[in-house]
């Protein structure tokens, strides 16, 4: 690997362990802290900033500086880091510039909140490389407030995207949609189109993931009365319908063959390093079977162990048998094995909201009937083509 500031030319020593059974990963996942200065009402994750048990937990700068340098000599290309808010960390500086000595592009997700003029200035000097991804809960401070139950975080906010537009930093918003905010999405897309670099209508979280730690059945009896309905989940998606039937056409030729009894259909990896320095197969799975704490190894043995693991790994429930692993509906549907975790405790339990939402979008592209059920359907792949013809015809 030859080494020159912010850039790194891989030679032919660079190991790709991915490549075996999958596509070569260019991404890796690295969730810096669980800690967060907001407490969002959905979050699947967050733990309050000034929890010192988790601080002291949380793998250090020299720790995280050693994955990255580890994760460039494997090929990856692209480094994610998200939380929590990950510029809770005081190194974050110190983290991001080994990052991009290494060659690394960063993708950071932050809800803005601790964007200083001098954290600003770090990104004009260094780019990230990929635009700073913001996650926006509302248009006004009583909405925001109402969703992040933290009084003065919708100020914080906006003083942190404003540092990234008098600096020129490249940014996206995207949203959740919950109750204190589901009457602004106008004008939360009319803001979003004249402050960012977006050439699209921001998305949203709408199918609200549990705690993947299952570590609180209180907060998660909180998220699921906080997911929408399928009709109302549906009302968003197929926003406006033309598009959306459009879109589909393209889409489903490709995702909607049944999985079988296969439990990973998603083609595995790249992983991430969760914020205690355990890698994981990606940041919804955190089935404890499924870790490696990269304090007894690197992240190439990491990789090396689990990822075929996974790609062997096959169906046994008898409900996802009969529902899922016959259902052509994969590419609507949000099921797989880190939403059955947190939900159930295990790998392969169907997730009913998900099967809802698929259908529901099904029955509105016209693909079922009412009370019509995906895995009872025999000639899925006809019914695609015949649909896919009336969708594109002028």
């Amino acid at each position: 690997m030859t080494e020159h500031p912010y850039v790194v030319n891989h030679g032919p020593e660079v190991d790709f362990p991915w490549k075996s059974g999958g596509p070569p990963a260019d991404r890796l996942d690295l969730e810096l802290t669980e800690r967060c200065n907001n407490s969002c009402l959905h979050c699947c994750i967050n733990r309050p900033a000034a929890d010192k048990q988790a601080r002291d937990r949380e793998l250090d700068t020299d720790g995280w500086k050693e994955v990255l340098r580890q994760a460039a000599g494997m090929g990856v290309l692209t480094v994610r880091m998200t939380g929590g808010e990950p510029l809770l960390r005081k190194d974050f500086p110190e983290i991001y510039l080994a990052a991009r000595r290494l060659g690394l592009k960063v993708l950071l997700f932050t809800n803005a909140r601790l964007i200083t003029p001098e954290i600003a200035g770090l990104f004009a000097e260094i780019p990230p490389r990929e635009a700073i991804e913001i996650s926006a809960y509302g248009m006004r401070r009583e909405s925001y407030e109402a969703v992040t139950e933290s009084a003065g975080s919708y100020a914080g906010f906006r003083n942190g995207v404003q540092c990234l537009i008098d600096r020129k930093i490249p940014f996206v918003v995207k949203g959740a949609l919950l109750p204190p905010n589901e009457g602004e999405r106008e004008e939360f897309a009319a803001w979003a189109a004249a402050t960012s670099r977006m050439d699209a209508p921001p998305s949203y979280a709408l199918f609200l993931e549990l705690r993947g730690r299952r570590d609180s059945e209180a907060k998660n009896r909180r998220i699921r009365s906080l997911r929408l309905s399928p009709a109302a989940a549906l009302a968003v998606l197929a926003d406006p319908p033309e598009d959306y039937r459009r879109e589909m056409a393209q889409f489903l030729g490709r995702f909607t063959a049944p999985p079988g009894d296969r439990l990973f259909t998603c083609g595995v990896g790249p992983g991430c390093v969760d914020a205690y320095g355990v890698f994981q197969p990606c940041m919804g799975l955190r089935d404890p079977e499924l870790t490696f704490d990269l304090k007894n190894g690197t992240l190439k043995e990491a990789v090396a162990s689990l990822l075929p693991r996974l790609r062997k790994m096959r169906a046994t429930d008898p409900l996802y048998l009969e529902r899922c692993a016959r259902c052509f509906l994969r590419g609507l549907c949000e099921q797989c094995p880190a939403r059955s975790w947190s939900e159930h405790g295990t790998l392969d339990r169907p997730v009913d909201y998900c099967c809802q939402v698929a259908h529901a979008q099904a029955r509105f592209l016209g693909l079922l009937d009412d009370g019509q059920w995906a895995w009872e359907v025999r000639d899925a792949p006809e019914r695609i083509h015949q649909w896919q013809r009336r969708a594109t015809t002028p």
